[in-house]
């Protein structure tokens, strides 16, 4: 089956990207297995993440490709392998995955979308930092530790109290389409 992608050279994309075991905690679990995954790529395959958040069991990411290079999907690929090969064999693995020499932890497919302009970056980068409050992972979005937020905070480019109760965020502007992230 054929994927529609938008493949647009030097693009910025959103992602998310979920285990198959939708109630594992396997990316938590084992966070420096993903980080070492992504480093992996990230050397072979340079690109630029703009913001990510990692939650057990999937994650959220806005990347940046360089000039002239469209290829998310095989950068995709790697991290999804690099980072299965780190852990032990105990997943549950069905026929079809078998026969294709596959793993069982990631689903097979992700969701992509195509950041359009400034303003559907800042929904998308707003969306990823406060995934872990959404979920309910945490009160305060910057006491998740596996969030770019932290990046964000020490640059300057967001206040340390963004996120929580008393720091209202702007409203995303079509809620329909936030809800069908997840």
């Amino acid at each position: 089956m054929q994927y529609r992608r938008a493949w647009v050279p030097g693009g910025t994309f959103f992602f998310t990207v979920n285990l198959a075991d939708r109630r594992a905690d396997t990316l938590v679990r084992h966070v420096d297995a993903l980080r070492a995954a992504f480093a992996v790529v990230r050397r072979r395959h340079p690109f630029e993440i703009v913001a990510i958040a990692v939650m057990p069991e999937h994650l959220h990411a806005v990347w940046q490709l360089p000039p002239g290079d469209a290829d998310y999907a095989g950068r995709w690929a790697l991290i999804k392998a690099g980072f299965s090969r780190q852990l032990p064999a105990s997943e549950r693995i069905g026929a079809s995955r078998r026969t294709k020499g596959e793993r069982g932890i990631w689903q097979r497919r992700y969701w992509e979308h195509q950041i359009r302009d400034e303003t559907d970056l800042a929904n998308h980068i707003d969306y990823i930092h406060f995934n872990p409050v959404k979920h309910g992972h945490v009160r305060n979005a910057v006491d998740w530790p596996h969030s770019s937020l932290h990046r964000y905070i020490r640059q300057g480019r967001l206040p340390a109290n963004w996120g929580s109760p008393e720091h209202a965020l702007p409203a995303p502007p079509n809620t329909a389409y936030w809800r069908a992230l997840e």
